[in-house]
């Protein structure tokens, strides 16, 4: 099964001030891999290869994955669709990350417990070793002689920032990889590591990944200026609140019974009323939750691209209409008026 050239009916935005270009919605791979390491996920090749050929065929040509997502096993898959649909390799822009530990086996989850009990000692973090090793595992698993925009997941504390920036550059200039970029992270950290490459004329971070959405919104506080200050683009993760802000608050999802992570912005003191005036507005304007939700991620001028991943063909094909979905000024307000302020999540 092949795919044809295509070009981008909704267009590309130009990542930070850099010269690459994404499409405006990113599609996540996390949710292609091993039931083992996350129930929701599809295990399917095949079906996987539906969603990335829909996703392709309009107009999004950046996929999101990780070494970590089902250990490896979200990159094999999405360089088999690669290879099976015949997509255009020079076309598409391949994003990875590296700094979480992989498990020996695929259907593993070994997150939040001690890695060393399961021999994973170096090939976690930012460390040189861990990094040269995991570009060449991941290299192979996408069956690509390089990746496009390679991301560091999270912070390291126990690796100096000199050890991992020159790590980063060297692995650019050995052709492994075109550019770089972070994810989650407090911005005295990310600042910290920018500055470290600018002040040494080494490769600097192009993108950051981070938690943002209608019912966490705390990177507004300081990332956010810190990037625009730094010409970097902004590329959030989870903007529908791992499907949070999809349904009503009262309605569940396999996905919602079993992701221990969605679970976490019940208990934020401003979601419920968010939640419904995504509902209440969706309903006034015909359009679905999903779309309301990243209608506004989208409308944000700090964003870049948002992420999205799904489960089903269907929610695939209605998030990518919150293209088509305009919110003014009154009624971007009206969604973030409840909003609370809430701890820091997700970071290290």
């Amino acid at each position: 099964m092949s795919v044809q050239n295509k070009s981008m009916p909704y267009g590309a935005l130009r990542l930070g001030k850099s010269g690459l270009k994404v499409s405006k919605i990113i599609l996540g791979c996390m949710s292609y891999g091993s039931k083992g390491w996350n129930e929701w996920v599809i295990e399917d090749q095949e079906e996987a290869n539906r969603h990335i050929k829909y996703a392709y065929d309009h107009g999004i040509q950046t996929f999101d994955t990780a070494n970590m997502y089902s250990n490896g096993l979200s990159e094999v898959m999405l360089g088999r669709a690669i290879k099976e649909l015949q997509l255009p390799r020079e076309e598409l822009v391949i994003m990875t990350k590296l700094w979480g530990a992989v498990a020996p086996k695929y259907d593993m989850n070994i997150i939040g417990t001690k890695t060393e009990d399961y021999g994973v000692i170096n090939q976690k973090g930012l460390n040189r070793k861990h990094i040269f090793d995991s570009v060449k595992a991941s290299l192979e698993r996408l069956q690509v002689d390089h990746i496009d925009l390679l991301q560091c997941h999270r912070f390291d504390y126990d690796t100096p920032i000199e050890e991992t920036m020159q790590a980063l550059d060297d692995v650019v200039k050995a052709g492994y990889v075109r550019y770089i970029g972070a994810s989650s992270c407090y911005a005295y950290q990310f600042h910290a590591m920018q500055n470290y490459a600018i002040a040494n004329r080494l490769t600097p971070f192009i993108s950051m990944q981070n938690h943002h959405c209608l019912v966490y919104r705390e990177e507004e506080r300081e990332m956010f200026p810190t990037l625009k200050m730094l010409g970097v683009g902004a590329l959030p993760w989870s903007p529908l609140a791992r499907g949070f802000l999809t349904r009503p608050l009262s309605a569940q999802t396999k996905r919602g019974k079993t992701d221990k992570w969605a679970e976490t912005y019940r208990t934020f003191p401003g979601t419920p009323e968010i939640v419904n005036r995504v509902a209440e507005l969706a309903e006034k304007k015909g359009v679905s939750m999903a779309q309301v939700a990243l209608g506004w991620s989208l409308s944000k001028d700090d964003v870049t691209a948002p992420i999205i991943g799904t489960t089903s063909l269907e929610n695939l094909e209605d998030v990518l209409g919150a293209l088509n979905v305009e919110l003014t000024s009154d009624e971007i307000a009206y969604l973030e008026e409840p909003y609370k302020p809430v701890a820091v999540w997700e970071h290290v």
